[in-house]
């Protein structure tokens, strides 16, 4: 057996279809609240309550994982709830967070993803494959480093940013979006933003930026690298810019499950700025 810890020998993208479709299934499997507000009484390793559904979307994932490292893949997993595995290679880390958007899935809000990235690194620069699959639209969003961005397949085709005629961005998605973090921005958000949405999955916010659907995102706390890894990438492939406003290289950010600063993400250096700006409690 040829063992490989080149980043992208795998086929990640055959690799996160199958377990999209497995994750798919079991929240079909699952359909109403009661079913999916169930716990396993454990608390992960990002620190919230474990879901029974994100127990078992992770065990969807990391037997992926084991079919690739029975293959002779070598790498290293970062999940949401388990934590670090070591498959053989620190060099190659597959950052995973099964249902990113627990909250909506568990109340049958329509935005929650799957998120997977791949990295040669410790940091969201080193990233260099995302996966997004957004289960409440069906929507497929992915990445290769230098390869461009892609939704269901096709290549992402961003737009400029829209502004009203005073100035102001038309749409920012807004995340962490609880009341006293949203209070705190409110003096910055007034005068540079029209419309405000609050999405409830990083992942899904970051993915919204790319497309141009929204023109600015910012979580206004500090996000997990597993939340962010996948979708910052598509975002940049998409020609879209991200920060971690608290780290001193904007793209230093650890590929963890720990929670060092917010993520801004945005078209231009003025709207990426505004976002930074934003205060975070």
């Amino acid at each position: 057996m040829t063992v490989s810890t080149d980043v992208l020998a795998a086929d990640w993208l055959a690799l996160c279809r199958r377990a999209g479709e497995g994750v798919r299934a079991l929240l079909d499997s699952r359909p109403t609240s009661a079913e999916r507000v169930l716990e396993t009484g454990t608390t992960g390793e990002g620190g919230d309550r474990t879901l029974l559904i994100d127990e078992e979307a992770e065990s969807i994932v990391f037997a992926e994982l084991e079919r690739l490292y029975a293959e002779g893949h070598r790498f290293s997993a970062i999940s949401e709830e388990r934590g670090a595995v070591s498959f053989g290679d620190e060099r190659v880390r597959v950052v995973i967070d099964p249902i990113d958007g627990s909250l909506n899935a568990k109340r049958g809000l329509p935005h929650h993803a799957l998120s997977i990235a791949v990295a040669d690194g410790p940091t969201m620069a080193d990233v260099r494959f995302g996966y997004v699959l957004d289960f409440g639209p069906g929507e497929e969003w992915w990445a290769r480093s230098g390869g461009g961005a892609f939704l269901d397949g096709e290549p992402i085709e961003a737009l400029p940013e829209r502004r009203t005629d005073d100035g102001r961005l038309e749409i920012v998605a807004i995340e962490s979006a609880s009341p006293r973090p949203l209070a705190a921005a409110i003096d910055e958000l007034v005068p540079a933003v029209r419309r405000v949405r609050a999405i409830g999955s990083i992942a899904v916010s970051l993915c919204q930026l790319a497309a141009t659907r929204v023109d600015g995102m910012a979580s206004l706390r500090s996000c997990r690298g597993v939340d962010a890894a996948a979708a910052q990438l598509i975002v940049r492939e998409s020609g879209g810019l991200v920060a971690f406003p608290a780290m001193a290289d904007p793209l230093g950010a650890p590929l963890g499950v720990e929670a060092p600063s917010g993520v801004v993400a945005a078209r231009t250096p003025e709207a990426l700025e505004l976002m930074s700006r934003l205060p975070r409690v």
